[in-house]
């Protein structure tokens, strides 16, 4: 295929926009709303910019129904399946609570449940829906071993969908193949990633961001090169997927005014680790 030709259907400036949410007052951001810096960078090392809009839904800790977090997010979840039923490809990525935030679009209400699985670093149990899984299509068999058998992924929630809780849905068990799941201490099976199937909408309980952009104490082994890996794999896939979207700004000048480079990164020191966060007021 000629560079020519494949210009005419791929979008070779894809901009993906992460929804800015509100700041908890006990991480003293000392600003109304912010967007973590490592959610930018792991999109932006696969080749695409940010736009501070509503598109990959963040992890983070805001009500998933009443939020206005949940609200905006609600909105982009509609436009995507409504794009994607006219053949307007529209993709969604939704990590740790945007992860929730899809099982309570979907399901049109809240079944997360309380689980053990708030600072665990796990390998994932891959499901039969692996064969057909796009999110993963593309990783080596080294790494598809590795992440089954290895602890890669970094979980930091207190709430999850259950397994039987989501094949007990008919909108969740319809809409979305599980991919894989996790177990907690207690021994309850939750979903950990998933993926639509009709739609290029995609989810993750764990951070993939968190291989290369946390450092948390005592998770220094998810930095290992397979943990690193992996997540560049993941946002490759993201990036590629946006760039699918033939979706763009009406002028570059446009663009480059709605591009989160315009705002200042700072770092902020919380109980737990310090962060570096865009802030906005």
């Amino acid at each position: 295929m000629s560079g020519q030709n494949r210009r005419r259907i791929l979008n070779d400036r894809p901009v993906i926009g992460i929804l800015v949410q509100l700041a908890r007052e006990e991480l003293t951001f000392r600003a109304k709303m912010y967007i973590a810096a490592p959610n930018v960078k792991h999109l932006e090392s696969a080749g695409c910019r940010v736009t501070p809009v509503s598109i990959l839904l963040p992890g983070g800790a805001v009500d998933i129904q009443s939020s206005e977090f949940a609200r905006v997010s609600g909105i982009f979840y509609r436009l995507a399946i409504q794009a994607g039923d006219r053949g307007d490809y529209f993709p969604v990525w939704g990590t740790c609570l945007g992860h929730q935030l899809l099982t309570a679009l979907t399901a049109g209400h809240n079944l997360l449940r309380l689980t053990d699985s708030g600072n665990a670093a796990l390998p994932l149990h891959f499901t039969p829906e692996i064969k057909s899984c796009r999110m993963f299509r593309d990783f080596p068999p080294e790494m598809m071993r590795a992440l089954g058998e290895n602890s890669l992924t970094g979980h930091f929630h207190k709430y999850s969908i259950t397994l039987d809780d989501f094949e007990a849905n008919e909108k969740l068990r319809s809409f979305y193949r599980v991919v894989s799941t996790n177990t907690d201490p207690q021994g309850i099976t939750f979903v950990s990633t998933m993926e639509a199937i009709r739609y290029p909408i995609y989810g993750t309980q764990w951070h993939p961001e968190g291989n290369r952009y946390f450092w948390k104490k005592n998770f220094d082994f998810l930095h290992c090169p397979l943990g690193v890996r992996m997540s560049y794999l993941l946002a490759e896939f993201f990036v590629n997927e946006a760039r699918k979207s033939l979706h763009c700004f009406e002028s570059r000048e446009e663009e480059e005014a709605a591009l989160i480079n315009n705002c200042i990164p700072t770092y902020v020191q919380t109980e737990k680790c310090g962060r570096i966060i865009y802030k906005f007021d």
